[in-house]
């Protein structure tokens, strides 16, 4: 749980969509955004490829997007690392960008090479940390993950923001009926919900802004109800980047 230690910190957790996810922001809404919290004119961003095995096309997909904008785009392979001091690679960053794909399997990752502490070093020193799907569940105590074939299932995370996460609120059809019963039976604390193209943007651990580059995509606040309702869901309305 963040303390005044991550006061400076900012984290943007994406339900989905983003530069591989929405071709139809061809104006790369969410990812100015990102970048502009920095508070940099060209801000050193890189990314982390793991959940999705550090797919090629995935990772050439972001240098695609992010080498049109004013920044000055990376990669961390853990397969092929750039360096053996990972700690001062991540450090110099501004923004660290967490691809989608399979959480387990990343944090696992993470964890064997010393990422998870690095990430929090990160966080603390005001780096801007950001990610889509699994890049979103991560950050927080828990989230509902497609990682382990079968049913959607809880996942512990990394517990950087207090509470839980789910991500594809609206576009896949499982996730939302699963987020409430885990939330209603108290298997997962009460969180947030995002719809693909909405975001969370924290500002140490408080949720300080909703965005979206897409009018009609929201996020939510998912509480246990304490009664046979299940839950109260409960509506927060983005500000929308994009033109109405």
């Amino acid at each position: 749980m963040a303390t005044d230690e991550f006061a400076a910190g900012q984290i943007i957790a994406l339900g989905g969509g983003g530069f591989r996810g929405d071709p139809a922001d061809t104006r790369l809404l969410l990812e100015r955004y990102i970048l502009a919290q920095s508070g940099r004119p060209e801000p050193a961003i890189c990314f982390l490829p793991q959940a999705s095995g550090e797919n090629p096309d995935y990772v050439a997909a972001f240098y695609a997007a992010f080498g049109g904008l004013p920044c000055r785009p990376s990669h961390l392979s853990l397969f092929k690392p750039p360096t053996a001091d990972l700690a001062s690679f991540l450090l110099g960053q501004d923004v660290i960008y967490v691809g989608g794909g399979n959480t387990k399997s990343m944090l696992a990752l993470w964890r064997e090479w010393g990422l998870d502490r690095i990430l929090r070093q990160a966080w603390a020193a005001g780096i801007v940390l950001c990610g889509v799907s699994a890049g979103s569940i991560c950050w927080f105590d828990g989230g509902v993950t497609d990682s382990i074939p079968g049913p959607l299932t809880p996942l512990a995370c990394l517990g950087f923001l207090a509470g839980s996460n789910c991500p594809h609120y609206d576009s896949e059809t499982e996730r939302r009926p699963t987020y409430q019963r885990l939330v209603g039976q108290g298997i997962l604390p009460a969180g947030y919900a995002a719809d693909d193209c909405a975001g969370l943007h924290f500002r140490g651990s408080e949720l300080a802004r909703i965005i979206s580059s897409r009018p009609s995509a929201s996020a939510y606040r998912v509480e246990a109800a304490g009664t046979a309702a299940g839950v109260i869901e409960t509506r927060l309305i983005p500000d929308n980047l994009g033109p109405l």
